[in-house]
Protein backbone atom coordinates (compact mmCIF):
# COMPACT_ATOMS: atom_id res chain seq x y z
CA UNK A 1 0.00 0.00 0.00
CA UNK A 2 2.64 2.00 0.90
CA UNK A 3 4.87 1.32 -2.14
CA UNK A 4 3.45 4.13 -4.12
CA UNK A 5 4.71 7.08 -1.76
CA UNK A 6 7.83 5.97 -1.08
CA UNK A 7 8.73 5.63 -4.60
CA UNK A 8 7.19 8.80 -5.16
CA UNK A 9 8.71 10.00 -1.75
CA UNK A 10 12.25 8.76 -2.60
CA UNK A 11 11.95 10.31 -6.35
CA UNK A 12 11.40 14.02 -4.34
CA UNK A 13 14.01 13.76 -2.06
CA UNK A 14 16.31 12.95 -5.34
CA UNK A 15 14.55 15.92 -7.25
CA UNK A 16 15.25 18.31 -4.48
CA UNK A 17 19.22 16.60 -3.64
CA UNK A 18 20.34 17.85 -7.35
CA UNK A 19 19.98 21.71 -7.10
CA UNK A 20 21.15 21.45 -3.15
CA UNK A 21 23.80 19.04 -3.67
CA UNK A 22 23.24 17.34 -1.06
CA UNK A 23 20.79 14.13 -0.27
CA UNK A 24 20.98 15.21 3.89
CA UNK A 25 19.80 18.73 2.88
CA UNK A 26 16.91 17.48 0.93
CA UNK A 27 16.38 15.44 3.85
CA UNK A 28 15.96 18.86 5.71
CA UNK A 29 13.66 20.62 3.40
CA UNK A 30 11.43 17.81 2.71
CA UNK A 31 10.77 17.79 6.90
CA UNK A 32 10.30 21.47 6.46
CA UNK A 33 7.94 20.99 3.91
CA UNK A 34 6.17 18.00 5.86
CA UNK A 35 5.67 20.16 8.79
CA UNK A 36 4.43 23.46 6.75
CA UNK A 37 1.63 20.84 5.23
CA UNK A 38 1.15 19.72 8.97
CA UNK A 39 1.15 23.48 10.38
CA UNK A 40 -3.10 23.94 10.10
CA UNK A 41 -3.10 20.94 12.50
CA UNK A 42 -0.17 22.66 14.89
CA UNK A 43 -1.95 25.71 15.03
CA UNK A 44 -5.23 23.35 15.72
CA UNK A 45 -3.13 21.92 18.83
CA UNK A 46 -1.69 25.51 20.17
CA UNK A 47 -5.64 26.19 20.05
CA UNK A 48 -6.89 23.61 21.81
CA UNK A 49 -4.19 23.52 24.37
CA UNK A 50 -5.46 27.34 25.07
CA UNK A 51 -8.86 25.80 25.42
CA UNK A 52 -7.57 23.35 28.26
CA UNK A 53 -6.15 26.18 29.91
CA UNK A 54 -9.54 28.46 29.59
CA UNK A 55 -11.92 25.15 30.15
CA UNK A 56 -9.70 23.84 32.97
CA UNK A 57 -12.11 25.56 36.17
CA UNK A 58 -15.15 24.72 34.60
CA UNK A 59 -13.61 20.78 34.43
CA UNK A 60 -12.72 20.69 37.80
CA UNK A 61 -15.76 21.78 38.33
CA UNK A 62 -17.62 19.04 36.81
CA UNK A 63 -15.14 16.36 37.97
CA UNK A 64 -16.03 17.35 42.08
CA UNK A 65 -19.37 17.18 40.60
CA UNK A 66 -19.99 14.02 39.08
CA UNK A 67 -16.83 12.28 39.88
CA UNK A 68 -18.66 9.49 41.84
CA UNK A 69 -21.03 9.28 38.60
CA UNK A 70 -18.17 8.33 35.62
CA UNK A 71 -21.35 7.94 33.34
CA UNK A 72 -22.86 11.71 34.11
CA UNK A 73 -19.62 12.84 34.01
CA UNK A 74 -18.68 11.89 30.49
CA UNK A 75 -21.91 13.10 29.46
CA UNK A 76 -21.15 16.46 31.19
CA UNK A 77 -17.44 16.85 29.76
CA UNK A 78 -19.14 15.72 26.04
CA UNK A 79 -21.49 18.39 26.78
CA UNK A 80 -19.23 21.26 27.18
CA UNK A 81 -16.73 20.33 24.64
CA UNK A 82 -19.55 19.81 21.86
CA UNK A 83 -20.32 23.77 23.67
CA UNK A 84 -17.18 25.23 23.50
CA UNK A 85 -16.52 23.74 20.22
CA UNK A 86 -13.30 22.03 21.02
CA UNK A 87 -12.11 18.41 21.54
CA UNK A 88 -9.45 16.93 24.48
CA UNK A 89 -7.91 15.12 21.46
CA UNK A 90 -7.58 18.18 19.34
CA UNK A 91 -3.71 18.33 20.85
CA UNK A 92 -2.93 14.62 19.55
CA UNK A 93 -3.78 15.72 15.62
CA UNK A 94 -0.08 16.89 14.55
CA UNK A 95 1.90 13.70 16.49
CA UNK A 96 -0.71 11.39 14.98
CA UNK A 97 -0.55 13.17 11.21
CA UNK A 98 2.94 12.83 11.64
CA UNK A 99 3.62 9.28 12.21
CA UNK A 100 3.09 8.55 8.31
CA UNK A 101 5.51 10.48 7.36
CA UNK A 102 8.22 8.96 9.86
CA UNK A 103 7.46 5.78 8.47
CA UNK A 104 8.11 6.68 4.85
CA UNK A 105 10.85 8.33 5.30
CA UNK A 106 12.29 5.17 7.51
CA UNK A 107 11.42 2.72 4.84
CA UNK A 108 13.21 5.42 2.27
CA UNK A 109 16.35 4.61 3.59
CA UNK A 110 15.88 0.64 4.72
CA UNK A 111 14.95 -0.42 1.33
CA UNK A 112 17.47 -2.34 -1.20
CA UNK A 113 15.03 -1.98 -3.59
CA UNK A 114 12.37 1.16 -4.94
CA UNK A 115 10.12 0.31 -7.72
CA UNK A 116 12.02 -2.35 -8.76
CA UNK A 117 15.30 -0.91 -8.79
CA UNK A 118 18.20 -0.55 -6.39
CA UNK A 119 17.51 1.92 -3.71
CA UNK A 120 20.80 5.19 -4.98
CA UNK A 121 19.81 7.09 -1.87
CA UNK A 122 21.68 4.28 0.27
CA UNK A 123 25.09 5.13 -1.29
CA UNK A 124 24.96 9.31 -0.42
CA UNK A 125 26.30 10.17 2.37
CA UNK A 126 26.44 12.68 5.37
CA UNK A 127 30.05 13.63 6.08
CA UNK A 128 31.01 10.55 5.00
CA UNK A 129 28.76 8.03 6.39
CA UNK A 130 26.09 6.44 4.75
CA UNK A 131 22.43 7.74 5.10
CA UNK A 132 21.31 4.35 5.12
CA UNK A 133 23.45 3.37 8.14
CA UNK A 134 22.41 2.77 11.16
CA UNK A 135 24.37 3.57 14.70
CA UNK A 136 25.34 -0.16 15.89
CA UNK A 137 26.78 -0.97 12.06
CA UNK A 138 28.88 2.19 12.24
CA UNK A 139 30.20 1.45 15.33
CA UNK A 140 31.14 -2.37 14.29
CA UNK A 141 32.44 -1.24 11.73
CA UNK A 142 34.60 1.66 12.24
CA UNK A 143 34.89 1.64 15.88
CA UNK A 144 33.60 3.21 18.70
CA UNK A 145 35.49 6.32 18.22
CA UNK A 146 35.80 7.36 14.77
CA UNK A 147 34.89 10.36 12.44
CA UNK A 148 31.76 8.34 10.86
CA UNK A 149 30.81 7.04 15.11
CA UNK A 150 31.18 11.23 15.59
CA UNK A 151 28.42 12.15 12.91
CA UNK A 152 25.96 9.86 15.07
CA UNK A 153 27.54 11.43 18.63
CA UNK A 154 26.74 14.54 17.14
CA UNK A 155 23.08 13.86 15.99
CA UNK A 156 22.78 12.11 19.40
CA UNK A 157 23.80 15.55 21.09
CA UNK A 158 21.74 17.62 19.07
CA UNK A 159 18.65 15.24 20.05
CA UNK A 160 19.54 15.48 23.71
CA UNK A 161 19.48 19.25 23.39
CA UNK A 162 16.42 19.76 21.71
CA UNK A 163 14.64 16.94 23.91
CA UNK A 164 16.10 19.37 27.11
CA UNK A 165 14.81 22.41 26.06
CA UNK A 166 11.14 20.52 24.98
CA UNK A 167 11.55 18.75 28.43
CA UNK A 168 12.03 22.34 30.35
CA UNK A 169 9.25 23.54 28.73
CA UNK A 170 6.90 20.45 29.58
CA UNK A 171 7.49 21.19 33.13
CA UNK A 172 6.58 24.86 33.04
CA UNK A 173 3.68 24.20 31.35
CA UNK A 174 2.03 21.62 33.18
CA UNK A 175 -0.74 21.86 35.34
CA UNK A 176 -1.07 20.31 38.67
CA UNK A 177 -4.49 20.27 38.67
CA UNK A 178 -5.45 18.40 35.74
CA UNK A 179 -2.52 15.98 35.62
CA UNK A 180 -1.71 13.27 37.94
CA UNK A 181 1.64 13.78 40.12
CA UNK A 182 3.13 10.37 38.31
CA UNK A 183 2.49 12.19 34.94
CA UNK A 184 4.15 15.03 35.65
CA UNK A 185 7.08 12.87 36.20
CA UNK A 186 6.74 10.73 33.35
CA UNK A 187 5.60 13.16 30.54
CA UNK A 188 8.84 15.70 30.83
CA UNK A 189 11.10 12.46 29.75
CA UNK A 190 9.66 10.89 26.83
CA UNK A 191 11.15 13.82 24.55
CA UNK A 192 14.94 12.25 25.67
CA UNK A 193 13.35 9.23 23.84
CA UNK A 194 14.15 10.58 20.59
CA UNK A 195 17.59 9.96 21.33
CA UNK A 196 16.79 6.29 21.58
CA UNK A 197 14.97 6.27 18.81
CA UNK A 198 17.91 7.69 16.56
CA UNK A 199 19.82 5.60 17.47
CA UNK A 200 18.25 2.21 16.15
CA UNK A 201 17.34 4.29 13.00
CA UNK A 202 18.92 4.95 9.56
CA UNK A 203 21.20 7.99 9.80
CA UNK A 204 18.36 10.03 7.29
CA UNK A 205 15.74 9.19 9.16
CA UNK A 206 17.98 10.38 12.86
CA UNK A 207 18.51 13.66 10.51
CA UNK A 208 14.40 13.86 9.72
CA UNK A 209 13.87 13.87 13.31
CA UNK A 210 16.22 15.94 14.69
CA UNK A 211 14.63 18.85 11.72
CA UNK A 212 11.32 18.06 13.49
CA UNK A 213 12.07 17.77 16.68
CA UNK A 214 13.44 21.23 16.45
CA UNK A 215 10.88 22.60 14.53
CA UNK A 216 8.23 21.25 17.37
CA UNK A 217 10.27 23.08 19.57
CA UNK A 218 10.27 26.50 17.52
CA UNK A 219 6.58 25.94 16.54
CA UNK A 220 5.55 25.48 20.87
CA UNK A 221 7.50 28.73 21.66
CA UNK A 222 5.50 30.76 19.10
CA UNK A 223 2.46 29.33 18.86
CA UNK A 224 2.01 28.25 22.42
CA UNK A 225 3.42 31.41 24.08
CA UNK A 226 1.69 33.46 26.87
CA UNK A 227 1.57 36.55 25.11
CA UNK A 228 -1.15 34.72 22.08
CA UNK A 229 -2.64 33.07 25.29
CA UNK A 230 -5.66 35.18 24.98
CA UNK A 231 -5.79 35.61 21.15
Amino acid sequence: MFDPVISFTAGLITALAGPLGSTALAIVVFTVLVRLLLLPLSVMQARGERDRIRLAPELQRLKKRHGRNPERLQRELAALYARERTSPLAGCLPSVAQMPFMMVTYQVFVSSTIAGQANALLTHGLLGVPLGQQFAGTVAGFGLISGPTLVFAGLFLLLLAVAWITSRRMRRTMSEDLQPAALRRVLPLLPYGTVLVAAVLPLAAGVYLLVTTAWTAGEKAVLHRPALAGG
